[in-house]
């Protein structure tokens, strides 16, 4: 029974320590915002998902998380435990920016798609505006190529 124990607590601390720490080696892709490259980790399972960008001390510029949905429908983020400002691009199969929406750190605000989406995109607070970039812009990579 004590080993059984030990074993239980064990794997409780392991759980919590990962849902406290950011996730650092997902899969990545490389999708293109016109001449602008942005390297994604791509956060595909309903875990990753919900982790997100949670516990990142910082993200480098060209760098971002790509959410992927099974179906496209009515996505809605929010910043409970995530540390840095960031913007949600939400986005449609075929690469266009639905809508874009400025999210402030460690807050449980809701900011949802326009329009029902299988993507969304988040990068630093502000890459999008410095870019030039608005909904209706489309972005490109193989996520958005496949449907």
């Amino acid at each position: 029974m004590a080993r059984l124990a030990a074993a239980l607590l064990a794997l409780w601390t392991t759980a919590t320590l990962a849902q406290n720490a950011p996730q650092l080696a997902l899969q990545r892709v490389e999708l293109t915002a016109g001449m602008h490259r942005i390297d994604a980790q791509v956060a595909q399972t309903p875990q990753e998902r919900q982790i997100g960008l949670m516990h990142r001390q910082e993200m480098p510029t060209q760098e971002g998380m790509l959410f992927i949905f099974d179906q496209p429908g009515v996505q809605c983020f929010w910043m409970k435990n995530t540390l840095l400002p960031l913007t949600a691009a939400f986005v449609a199969d075929d690469g266009t920016i639905v809508n874009l929406a400025d999210m402030k750190p460690q807050t449980t605000d809701s900011h949802c798609s326009t329009k029902p989406v299988r993507y969304v995109l988040e990068m630093n607070q502000g890459w999008f505006g410095k870019k030039g970039i608005k909904a209706g812009f489309k972005l490109g990579g193989a996520p958005f190529s496949k449907r």
